[in-house]
């Protein structure tokens, strides 16, 4: 049965430039940067390309970021994996442990992380297992 953790956090973007100087102007590239608090005492940096298109309210981004810090008390370090779709205006976000990513006493972590934007504050629940396999 799956652990909950959840907390605020707090996020910086910094426009990065693209790769592909020629790229469409509707994709980007940006760093991230977060503070995770609560049950997830943590920090995490981590890189998020994105597209926009010509039809309002349609997009796209995916993103890595390494977590590094405790969660529950239990510290060392993984990695979470954004797929985040805009359809119209409908919102679809899909935040995953990658397998086999934690460290120390995170070992075996596996979980996902549902992130909440209330009035410009964000926040998460991450509802994730450990596993003693390796």
């Amino acid at each position: 049965m799956p652990t909950r953790a959840a907390g605020p956090f707090d996020v910086k973007l910094t426009p990065q430039p693209l790769f592909d100087t020629s790229a469409d102007a509707l994709l980007g590239r940006f760093s991230l940067d977060k503070t995770f608090h609560g049950d997830l005492e943590a920090t995490s940096k981590g890189e998020m390309l994105s597209a926009q298109t010509d039809t309002k309210g349609s997009a796209g981004y995916v993103a890595l970021e390494k977590v590094s810090g405790a969660l529950h008390g239990r510290t060392g370090t993984f990695v979470l994996m954004h797929v985040g779709v805009m359809h119209r205006g409908t919102p679809s976000l899909s935040v995953q442990v990658v397998p086999d990513s934690g460290t120390e006493q995170l070992a075996g972590l596996l979980g996902t992380m549902n992130i909440i934007i209330e009035s410009g504050k964000h926040s998460y629940t991450f509802d994730y297992s450990l596993s003693q396999e390796s």
